[in-house]
C-alpha cells in the first residue's frame, strides 16, 4: 500500500509520511493507492467481531509495514474504549441495540472523552503518530483549524504526547459556548496544547492553516502537522465505524438496502463512509444533509462546485463553504458526476427547520438531538417522503446535544441535565491566544509554541 496525490499520481509516500506530512509536495490531498474490497465470507468474519478489533484489521490493509499487527491492536484497543451503540430513533436507554422491527435507527458517534465523533479519528490518529515518532527525536507541530468539534477530540487526543505541540485555530464566535470552553481547558499554560482564537470565521482558520503549509519554509520550521480532515489519517478511520456499524444492521436485516444520512461539513467523514462503501460495506446510498453552508448539495442538484464564504448557523460545526474533501470524493468516482449522484443525494435546511424538528422529536420520542444529527435526520425524513421504495435508514449523530446547550435548551424549552465531562471543564479557567486571520501573526505563536 502506497499514498499518492490526487493531483498528480506519480507522486507517491507511505503511510507514516502522508499522516506526519499531511499534504503532497504540491499541495494534493493523499489518497490510497489501494481499496481493500472483501468477500461475503470476510465480511460475515468482520461483523462478529467486536468494534475494536474490526478497526485494527482494517488499519492492517492502510498502514501496511509501518506498524506491526500487534502494535495496531494495541492502538485500536485503547482508542476505542467507549461505546458504539446503534438505537432506535426512541432512544430507548435500556436497548442500546439494534432491533428488529424498526425500520430507523440512529448511529451515535458521540461516546468519546469530548463526546463528538470526532474522538473515533482523533484517537486513532494520535496513538499511530505517537508510535511512529516514539524513536524520533524531531517534534512536530500538529496545526489544526476547528469549526467546533474537531479542535476539542485532538487536543485530548494529542495531550501530553512527547515530541507534539498542538495549536488550535477556532474562529471568534463561530463555535457554541461549551465547545469554546473544552478548547480553551484542554492543557495549562505548560502543556502541549494552545488554542488560539481568530478574529473571522472557520473559512479563515482553514485558510491560515493551508496557507502555512502551503509556506515550505514555514512548514520546514516548524515541522507542520495537520489533524484536519486534509490529513488522510483523520479520514480512514472514519470508514471504520461504517462498515462495521453497516455489518451489524444487515445483520438484522438482511433483506433492505441500508441508507446512511450524514451531517456534513468538510465532507470528511462523508468521504469515510464512501471508503467503507468501496470496501464491501452494505450500504446503499448516502445522504447528506447541509445547512444554509451547502456547497456540495448544490454540486449534487446542479453538477457545478461554487464555494461561498460560510456564513453563521445554528449546526456552526458545519459553517464551511469550501469543503476540503470535495477533491477526494471526485477522486474516488473518477471525476464523473453521474457516478457520485448515483451513490449521494443532498439535502439542506434553515436553522428554523433545525430548530422545529429537534422540538418535534423531542417532544414525540424524548429523543434529543444536537443541531448537526437533527439536519441529519431531516435529510433521511427528506429522502424517505420522495423514495417509494422500502429501506433501512440509518442517521449518523455526531455530537451529545449538551455541548449545544444554549441553543438546545432554547429550543426545548427547559434546562437538560450535562454530562459530568462536560460539567467539569467549567471549573477551569480558559486559556487562549487571540491573532487576526494573518500568516504573521500565526508564525508568532507557531514560533512562541517551540521556545
Amino acid at each position: 500500500m502506497h499514498y499518492y496525490s490526487h493531483t498528480d499520481i506519480n507522486l507517491k509516500t507511505t503511510f507514516k509520511d502522508a499522516l506526519l506530512a499531511s499534504l503532497a509536495n504540491d499541495g494534493g490531498l493523499w489518497m490510497p493507492s489501494v481499496i481493500p474490497s472483501f468477500s461475503e465470507s470476510e465480511l460475515i468474519n468482520l461483523a462478529a467481531m467486536n468494534f475494536s478489533d474490526c478497526a485494527a484489521h482494517l488499519s492492517e490493509y492502510f498502514v501496511s509495514n509501518q506498524l506491526n499487527n500487534k502494535t495496531l491492536n494495541k492502538i485500536c484497543y485503547d482508542a476505542y474504549n467507549f461505546k458504539l451503540p446503534i438505537k432506535t430513533t426512541l432512544g430507548d436507554e435500556q436497548n442500546p441495540n439494534v432491533t428488529s422491527n424498526s425500520q430507523d435507527y440512529i448511529l451515535e458517534l458521540f461516546h468519546g472523552p469530548t463526546l463528538a465523533f470526532k474522538d473515533f479519528a482523533a484517537r486513532f490518529m494520535a496513538r499511530c503518530t505517537s508510535e511512529l515518532l516514539s524513536k524520533s527525536i524531531k517534534r512536530k507541530t500538529i496545526l489544526v483549524a476547528t469549526s467546533g468539534d474537531t479542535g476539542g477530540a485532538i487536543g485530548d487526543a494529542f495531550l501530553n504526547q512527547k515530541n507534539i505541540n498542538v495549536i488550535i485555530l477556532f474562529p471568534k464566535n463561530g463555535v457554541s459556548k461549551v465547545q469554546e470552553q473544552q478548547l480553551c481547558t484542554i492543557g495549562n499554560s505548560y502543556s502541549n496544547i494552545q488554542a488560539v482564537k481568530v478574529n473571522g470565521t472557520f473559512d479563515d482558520c482553514q485558510k491560515l492553516v493551508k496557507d502555512a503549509f502551503s509556506n515550505k519554509s514555514m512548514s520546514k520550521k516548524f515541522s507542520l502537522m495537520s489533524a484536519n480532515s486534509i490529513n488522510v489519517g483523520r479520514v480512514i478511520p472514519q470508514s471504520f465505524y461504517y462498515l462495521w456499524s453497516s455489518l451489524q444492521v444487515k445483520a438484522t436485516n438482511p433483506k433492505l438496502p441500508i441508507v446512511y444520512s450524514i451531517p456534513s461539513g468538510n465532507l470528511g467523514n462523508l468521504t469515510g463512509g464512501l471508503l467503507a462503501k468501496k470496501m464491501g460495506a452494505p450500504i446503499d446510498r448516502f445522504i447528506v444533509g447541509n445547512n444554509a453552508n451547502d456547497p456540495f448539495v448544490r454540486y449534487l442538484k446542479s453538477g457545478n462546485y461554487n464555494p461561498l464564504p460560510s456564513i453563521p448557523t445554528l449546526s456552526n460545526a458545519m459553517d464551511i463553504g469550501r469543503p476540503n474533501n470535495f477533491p477526494r470524493i471526485l477522486e474516488l468516482y473518477s471525476n464523473n458526476y453521474e457516478n457520485i449522484t448515483e451513490v449521494c443525494k443532498g439535502f439542506s435546511f434553515s436553522d428554523s427547520e433545525t430548530e422545529i424538528h429537534i422540538k418535534k422529536i423531542f417532544n414525540e420520542t424524548g429523543y434529543l438531538m444536537c443541531p448537526h444529527t437533527a439536519i441529519g435526520h431531516l435529510a433521511m425524513i427528506e429522502y424517505r417522503n420522495k423514495n417509494r421504495t422500502d429501506f433501512i435508514g440509518v442517521t449518523v449523530a455526531t455530537a451529545h446535544p449538551s455541548k449545544f446547550t444554549e441553543n438546545v435548551d432554547r429550543i426545548i424549552g427547559h434546562k437538560t441535565e450535562m454530562p459530568d465531562t462536560l460539567k467539569s471543564i467549567f471549573q477551569k479557567k480558559k486559556i487562549y491566544n487571540t491573532i487576526s486571520p494573518n500568516i504573521t501573526e500565526l508564525e508568532a505563536i507557531l514560533l512562541n509554541s517551540i521556545l
